[in-house]
């Protein structure tokens, strides 16, 4: 047991020290946590517990249902069309460029450029969504834009590694059945049990929630999908009711954010071996430079089309260049299936982390929206936007 709390004390002093790092340099604090991530994982020996990827994974799951529930139906509604067209060619362009460059260039077999291709198409809504949080853009028309067309994005890895690889099961069928119940009734069981149970010192409407996604997520994995598709269709399915219960998602997020996160972008950093950047550098910022290209010649013609700004239409693009946790799922599925070897495995986990990383701090350091730029986009207060832009993010 004494093991378990030093570790836990390494995973949170790397937490603590990332979050000052954020404040005084004026950086995303999960860019500062992947970065330290990076120096602990392989200058501290960093551990990677089973209760640490759980840990991990509950963050990711809890952020991406904070992430659907924080969308205003009424912004998602007017912006569908822009968030599907962006969101498509997100993921159409990157699978069709990375899994042609790994058959042409490199050349990989068949299944192993398919897979190339899938985790390069993906996008981060955790990822995103921490930034917007942290920008005072979740809020806005443009933020819920960006991760609405994140989900539809990371909807298409899923789509495209079932139909390539897994297939779909009955267990498939069964948890999608489940799943569109679920949407049709938690609002009115939340609304009883907030209306009942609402306002105490012990939250059991919080309760409640992490009692939805976790059996969810279970039922997710089992059937083969993952944990976070159901967590963002749930809080989606709930932003309506949140609307009413602001309080409760402030809460979450603050939950979240101090105790599970950190070990979600931490551990991100600390599957970074050095090492395998030093040798296959070239290999990794080829296939990081394919990825970005291909999300600019998709992404950026399209905020053209819905008469974006030219800064806002690149910092949507860049944003929309993150890749995490889709990205190293699919890696990690082609690896595990003998699709790719463990060379082209670290490559491509290697690129998602970095994509992670430098397009969000491009794009928070020089393409940030302008206050006058943002102000028809801005649902907000613009104050916080200019505080956010004075500081660089």
């Amino acid at each position: 047991m004494e093991q378990n709390f030093a570790i836990a004390a390494q995973w949170v002093l790397l937490a603590l020290i990332a979050t000052v790092f954020s404040i005084r340099l004026g950086i995303s604090v999960a860019l500062m946590e992947i970065a330290v991530g990076v120096i602990g994982g392989n200058a501290m020996n960093l551990e990677i517990t089973p209760w640490v990827t759980f840990l991990a994974g509950l963050g990711a799951v809890v952020l991406t249902f904070l992430a659907g529930a924080e969308i205003d139906p009424d912004s998602l509604k007017e912006n569908m069309t822009q968030s599907l067209v962006i969101g498509f060619l997100s993921f159409l362009l990157p699978f069709l460029g990375g899994m042609g460059f790994a058959y042409y260039v490199f050349g990989g077999d068949t299944h192993a450029s398919k897979i190339a291709g899938i985790a390069l198409s993906t996008t981060s809504v955790a990822v995103v969504y921490a930034v917007m949080v942290e920008s005072g853009l979740s809020s806005s028309r443009l933020g819920q834009a960006i991760l609405a067309a994140c989900f539809i994005t990371d909807l298409g890895t899923v789509v495209a590694l079932g139909l390539l690889f897994t297939g779909f099961s009955m267990k498939v069928l069964w948890f999608t059945v489940i799943l569109i119940v679920t949407v049709f009734f938690v609002t009115p069981i939340a609304t009883k049990v907030f209306e009942w149970y609402g306002g105490r010192v012990s939250e059991p409407e919080i309760k409640f929630i992490f009692l939805i996604l976790l059996a969810l997520a279970y039922l997710a994995v089992i059937s083969g999908s993952e944990a976070v598709l159901p967590a963002y269709i749930i809080g989606m399915a709930m932003a309506r009711f949140f609307k009413y219960y602001k309080e409760t998602l402030h809460k979450m997020r603050a939950i979240i954010f101090a105790a599970f996160t950190p070990f979600y972008f931490i551990k991100a950093g600390a599957l970074v071996a050095p090492s395998a950047l030093h040798t296959m550098f070239g290999s990794i910022f080829l296939f990081l430079m394919v990825k970005m290209a291909a999300k600019f010649i998709g992404v950026l013609p399209a905020t053209k089309l819905f008469q974006y700004d030219h800064k806002t239409g690149i910092y949507t693009t860049l944003l929309m260049s993150t890749g995490l946790t889709f990205g190293r799922i699919s890696a990690l599925y082609g690896l595990a299936n003998n699709y790719i070897d463990s060379n082209q495995y670290s490559v491509l986990v290697a690129t998602v982390i970095l994509s992670a990383v430098i397009p969000t701090m491009i794009a928070q350091k020089w393409f940030f929206p302008a206050p006058l730029d943002a102000v028809f986009l801005i649902d907000q207060p613009s104050d916080k936007v200019e505080r956010s832009a004075e500081n660089g993010n």
